[in-house]
């Protein structure tokens, strides 16, 4: 009988708001945009790597980003997102799984996320370990997000068992 690796694929959803507060940074996939309106969050609010994080813990069956990152806990108060999202890579580790790819695509009339593509791509990869793409997409003016009321990001993350890997290896 042949054995098929264990796979599993999660999806990630983010949505934040711009905020009017002059001095908040705008921060997408970890690279800072300056200049640009900030979204409003109890982190840094980068709904790309939540995004990432979503997927990833939804994957494994680790439950989401707010039952780890509760927006309600001061711990996490102007958090950087590729902390959070290095510490969910290392729970999935934990737990035996490594991360095959994540797919992104973020949907906003600005910033233009196509000259930092990229950037954006290779830092996010550069936490998770694997390839991450990403897609900018935009609205076409219609609705919230094509209002410039905010910025939202789907992620889909591929996950696999490490081979050998026994849930009884982590406690012996």
């Amino acid at each position: 009988m042949t054995s098929f690796p264990e796979i599993r694929v999660g999806q990630g959803f983010d949505v934040h708001r711009f905020s009017d507060v002059a001095d908040r940074v705008l921060v997408l996939g970890g690279v800072v945009f300056p200049g640009e309106r900030g979204l409003v969050g109890h982190s840094d609010a980068d709904v790309i790597t939540h995004a990432c994080a979503d997927a990833l813990l939804g994957a494994a069956g680790l439950g989401d980003i707010g039952m780890h990152f509760p927006d309600t806990d001061p711990e996490w108060k102007g958090a950087d997102s590729l902390a959070l999202l290095a510490h969910v890579v290392a729970l999935l580790g934990d737990d035996g799984w490594t991360t095959n790819n994540i797919d992104t695509a973020v949907i906003c009339e600005s910033p233009k996320i196509a000259p930092r593509r990229v950037e954006i791509q290779q830092t996010l990869s550069d936490v998770v370990g694997a390839p991450v793409t990403l897609k900018g997409n935009r609205a076409e003016r219609l609705g919230a997000i094509g209002r410039t009321e905010g910025i939202v990001c789907f992620a889909t993350a591929l996950i696999q068992r490490r081979p050998n890997w026994q849930e009884s290896s982590i406690t012996s």
